[in-house]
């Protein structure tokens, strides 16, 4: 499938009501977070509940996907270890890391579960162009990546590169929950009880990382102008 087709529009059709739009104030517990999105995406899916993004932050933690390989959890007993239903393998989710939670109903928009992670990726890479930042996807690695010229090149010669956010997603009746992390200014030495995502010999960063003065509610106005552009309109905060 060539990339144009996978970009296709993905706004609800004609009609649809806007996207809630929640931030959540302190740090949610997961097994919170599971339950939530859960319910809510029952409720969307039976037509009882408009389409939901739900920005949190966590207590420092570890999930797995359900591509996770035992031996990418280097240090199991650092912080709680979660299996989740999600796609994909390890990932670390903690304080300074925006969680968007997003539960969106393809029926409505497109059922192409790849077009919807590339619409994801899109939103983090505009996201990121609005703050100077120039985030890329790469094909054969989920997320988005940025160049770290300033370091020394990969064994293969190609440049360095640090991974500054993740994607993660599960579908059931075509509604989907989980989403997308942002490394805004967490703590980017809990990465190392992982592997993240199962990729090796890459880093990970950060916006504060790359330099740049950016609050949590910084980041979170650029991604709901992205949410906006890429997936149509979105209420105001819940």
């Amino acid at each position: 499938m060539q990339r144009a087709e996978l970009e296709k529009s993905m706004l609800a059709v004609p009609g649809s009501p806007p996207i809630r739009w929640r931030v959540e104030s302190g740090l949610v517990p997961y097994d919170v977070a599971v339950e939530t999105m859960e319910r809510e995406a029952a409720l969307i899916a039976a037509g009882e509940a408009d389409e939901l993004v739900w920005l949190v932050e966590h207590p420092p933690l570890y999930t797995a996907g359900t591509s996770a390989d035992a031996a990418d959890l280097v240090d199991p007993n650092r912080f709680p270890v979660f299996d989740t239903g999600r796609g994909g393998e390890y990932t670390y989710h903690g304080p300074g890391q925006r969680v968007a939670y997003v539960m969106l109903d393809l029926k409505r928009r497109r059922q192409d579960v790849r077009a919807f992670v590339a619409a994801l990726e899109d939103v983090v890479i505009d996201a990121l162009d609005q703050m100077n930042v120039r985030g890329e996807r790469r094909e054969d690695r989920v997320g988005v990546w940025v160049r770290r010229p300033e370091r020394p090149p990969l064994p293969d010669g190609s440049p360095a590169e640090d991974k500054i956010a993740a994607i993660g997603i599960r579908l059931r009746r075509w509604v989907s929950f989980h989403g997308l992390s942002l490394n805004v200014d967490p703590d980017l030495d809990h990465f190392s009880g992982i592997v993240p995502c199962g990729i090796r010999g890459y880093g990970v960063t950060s916006l504060v990382d790359l330099g740049l003065p950016v609050t949590m509610d910084d980041a979170d106005l650029c991604l709901k102008a992205s949410f906006g552009k890429i997936f149509g309109p979105v209420a105001p905060i819940d």
